[in-house]
């Protein structure tokens, strides 16, 4: 059945994450891809199962997919046992790929004894952060190895529409984002925003409302476009939850953080904590919310290119450096706040992001926070100002959105 599946589909190889994956095959260890829904975890299995048919074509694939039909009776970790140990082959090399294992009953017991038993090479994805939590990582601590796939980067988004990387396709990218899906349906924005609503509401209700067994779905409809409208601001759970009692909708601080957490698990957003540059410690309250995909933030919201564009390339710029790898902080140094610092194999930059620099103001505050930092890793001021290239302010290179956004940084 795999090899139908395959052949139907046009695939577009994202090596960034096959690369980094393909050294892991036939490794005795776990391979989890994570990522929100629709990002396209389904298709990276598939370029594996490619790999691995290149490498031997005699090789025996077993393939569960929890939103197909066929599989959906495998509903617990002894029916999931069965069904693989049923399937595989005693002459050849086994393995086994699992897409949405979640949605699987105790999955974690039945990996754990097909790991010990040596009798495939294992695959899984799943929409949920909490994917490595609990049992699976008691039971198979240094067992697994996990890689989170995300939305398509600007360059992957140039290279599925044959694009050249101008202006005019950096603006269609901040308004559709990258959901890999929009390769089959086209650059039409009317329909590209009838299908992020659609998936929108799939990520709310089957990896947030229910499996969170949230209730009141309003609220957390509320809150979400709460987010929308305030990408880049400072959050407490106590703020938020004043805000939405002015708008007639009490709720607890808790509650707030609850549903903050669901939907931080789906990875539809991502939270960001405060770091203190001179304290070097992070804050224990205030963070920023990102989403994963800037698409689906302006298909519930609505783009205004003149009151959003700024939130927009910030959280573009927060997208591009968590995709290049980085651990991402928002920076504190006194009263200052730096956009973003970035770490990454123990070296760092700082970011700060600006639509335009229109005068000396805008200049010395963004240019000047950056010279505040002492020390000599890179500095970047990323913006849309047109005549940005070799821009170089005591040190601090001032770059445009859509040349940062081509950088593997």
């Amino acid at each position: 059945m795999i090899d139908e599946i395959i052949k139907s589909k046009n695939l577009i190889e994202r090596r960034f994450y096959t690369e980094k994956i393909t050294p892991f095959i036939d490794k005795d260890i776990i391979k989890v891809i994570t990522g929100q829904r629709r990002v396209g975890k389904s298709y990276i299995l598939f370029q594996l199962i490619n790999e691995i048919k290149k490498q031997n074509p005699q090789a025996n694939v077993i393939y569960i997919n929890k939103e197909l039909k066929p599989f959906e009776q495998i509903t617990d970790d002894d029916l999931l046992y069965r069904y693989i140990k049923q399937s595989l082959s005693n002459e050849e090399k086994n393995y086994l790929f699992v897409d949405e294992i979640q949605d699987i009953a105790n999955f974690e017991k039945a990996l754990r004894s097909l790991l010990a038993e040596g009798v495939c090479d294992i695959f899984i994805t799943g929409s949920n952060a909490n994917l490595l939590s609990g049992e699976l990582a008691t039971f198979l601590a240094g067992r697994y190895v996990e890689f989170t796939i995300h939305t398509l980067n600007y360059v992957e988004f140039l290279q599925f529409f044959s694009l050249e990387n101008t202006s005019e396709n950096l603006n269609k990218y901040i308004n559709i984002g990258g959901m890999p899906y929009i390769k089959t349906i086209g650059l039409d924005e009317t329909q590209v925003f009838e299908y992020l609503k659609n998936v929108y509401a799939s990520i709310l209700l089957r990896d947030v409302v229910s499996r969170e067994n949230i209730r009141n779905v309003r609220f957390l409809e509320n809150l979400v476009e709460y987010l929308a409208d305030n990408i880049g601001n400072l959050f407490s759970a106590s703020n938020i939850s004043k805000y939405l009692k002015s708008q007639q909708t009490k709720v607890t601080p808790q509650l707030v953080i609850n549903h903050l957490k669901a939907l931080n698990n789906a990875f539809f957003i991502h939270k960001v904590g405060r770091y203190d540059i001179k304290g070097k410690r992070l804050f224990e309250f205030g963070e920023k919310y990102y989403f994963e995909d800037i698409g689906l933030r302006n298909a519930i919201r609505g783009f205004n290119y003149q009151s959003d564009i700024g939130k927009v390339i910030e959280n573009l710029v927060f997208n591009h450096l968590t995709g290049c790898g980085y651990n991402v902080f928002v920076g504190q140094l006194d009263a200052e706040e730096i956009d973003f610092i970035a770490e990454k194999n123990g070296s760092k930059i700082y970011i700060q992001v600006a639509y335009v620099i229109a005068d000396e103001r805008t200049r010395e505050r963004e240019f000047g926070n950056l010279l505040k930092i002492d020390n000599n890793y890179p500095k970047y001021v990323v913006t849309m100002d047109n005549f940005t290239v070799g821009n170089n302010y005591n040190g601090v290179e001032q770059i445009h959105l859509k040349d940062f956004l081509s950088k593997r940084i």
